[in-house]
């Protein structure tokens, strides 16, 4: 009978290589194995050299295996480690920055707390305080520097006061409304304060530069002499400001004019004193009425 024409002879060729293969390697290993059973029992030190032998080469191979499938067996529990950490982490950062917001409140509000203790014991003590207000608004980004205050005509307030904190004269009114009030600060170049030097009371004049700091100049013909250091108050020269609310410090000289740094600093400010002026405004005078006994000129005649 003639093979089929679809036979493969390669594929079975393969096929009895195999099975052969199969056949020694079976027979190999049974081989083998009687070999160390024999020489386990007749020979035990030979078969424990020989054991130690195939220890030596399968130890770093079943350790290498061993690496790998604890290597593998902890991959999900690494990842949700990591998970787990790094969600901890976010919830950990935002609970600082939600600390670190919660102590920049306080700190706001315990510094505005102080300021404003301070400013009502100044105002205890002051026999000319109109009212105490928070200065709301300020201009710091222009050489002319004003403040607005939220108290006007209805507390009180009036123009040419003089307004002021605990550390040092802030400035002036020059312009009210019913609520609010505009305030020309010590450090605008329109400010002129009538000063006095502190260690010997030789009078000056202080004006604003428009940067936050002030001029110092001598109010006589004499040149005066100014040191780094010198303070100065108000004298109350002109009947505005009170005598000795703090005014500047020296910072710097160059001449007769000094440099120096105003007592309030004007990009700090909250709450304010408004004060009556040093001297009250004089009464007006009373306008003259016609007299009751003056007869028209026609009347005599």
């Amino acid at each position: 009978m003639a093979p089929p024409r679809n036979r493969r002879s390669g594929f079975s060729r393969r096929a009895q290589y195999g099975l052969f293969l199969g056949y020694v390697g079976a027979v190999g290993g049974m081989l083998i194995g009687v070999a160390l059973l024999l020489l386990s029992t007749f020979n035990p030190p030979a078969f424990a050299a020989v054991r130690g032998f195939f220890s030596e080469i399968t130890t770093p191979i079943a350790s290498g295996f061993t690496w790998i499938r604890t290597s593998v067996a902890g991959v999900p529990g690494g990842v949700s480690s990591y998970v787990d950490v790094r969600g901890e982490n976010a919830r950990l950062k935002k609970q600082i920055a939600d600390n670190e917001l919660l102590v920049s409140r306080a700190r706001t509000l315990n510094q505005e707390n102080r300021h404003l203790r301070e400013m009502l014991k100044l105002r205890d003590v002051s026999t000319d305080a109109v009212v105490v207000a928070r200065l709301v608004a300020s201009s710091l980004g222009s050489t002319r520097r004003y403040a607005t205050l939220n108290a006007g005509n209805w507390q009180g307030v009036k123009s040419g006061q003089p307004v002021r904190q605990p550390d040092g004269l802030i400035g002036q009114v020059t312009e009210t409304s019913p609520n609010t009030a505009r305030v020309l600060l010590i450090v605008d170049p329109e400010s002129i304060v009538p000063v006095r030097r502190t260690r010997d009371g030789l009078p000056a004049i202080a004006t604003g530069r428009g940067d936050g700091l002030l001029d110092i100049r001598s109010a006589s013909v004499a040149t005066m002499i100014f040191q780094p250091g010198d303070t100065f108050v108000t004298s109350g020269t002109g009947g505005i400001f009170s005598p000795n609310i703090p005014v500047a410090r020296v910072i710097r000289t160059s001449r007769d004019i000094a440099v120096a740094e105003p007592s309030a600093n004007p990009d700090a400010l909250d709450f304010a004193l408004v004060q009556q002026t040093f001297l009250p405004e004089p009464a007006p005078s009373p306008t003259p009425s016609p007299s009751s006994s003056a007869k028209p000129a026609s009347a005599k005649k």
